[in-house]
């Protein structure tokens, strides 16, 4: 489901013009943010720029930066890198946590299947050798 979500989300559906109605902005505004490296629309064969709902969010992310909270490009840029890295980093943390559970659950289980292996009776051969068993093994 998440996946589905995802792919919903990066398809690029919109052309330049819906993409800046939708944001709110002049559609040469889109293209100043793609030159500054703050959007990546998908390009179609024909190199026309297609923008999914992902991208509008993000425009709508870069207006409130800038219009609401007075941020400049630079800034703003900075700002997604920062919010790129600290997802990556919330996954990693959740891949981490997952391998820490599956670690601690298979300690759980060696430790109960150690402590049915230390109460099992386990038979000893005497270390004592008789001394006529001696003379023939020599």
């Amino acid at each position: 489901m998440r996946d589905d979500r995802r792919r919903r989300e990066d398809r690029a559906v919109y052309i330049i013009s819906v993409a800046a109605e939708l944001a709110g902005v002049h559609p040469q505004t889109l293209r100043i943010y793609e030159r500054k490296g703050l959007l990546r629309p998908k390009r179609t064969a024909g190199n026309t720029r297609r923008y999914s709902d992902g991208d509008i969010r993000r425009l709508q992310q870069i207006q409130d930066l800038t219009q609401e909270r007075g941020v400049n490009l630079a800034g703003v840029k900075l700002i997604i890198e920062m919010q790129a890295e600290i997802e990556a980093l919330r996954r990693k943390i959740e891949e981490l946590e997952r391998e820490l559970q599956t670690s601690r659950r298979f300690q759980r289980r060696a430790r109960t299947s150690d402590r049915e292996v230390s109460a099992a009776i386990v038979p000893l051969r005497t270390l004592l050798v008789p001394p006529w068993q001696e003379e023939s093994e020599q």
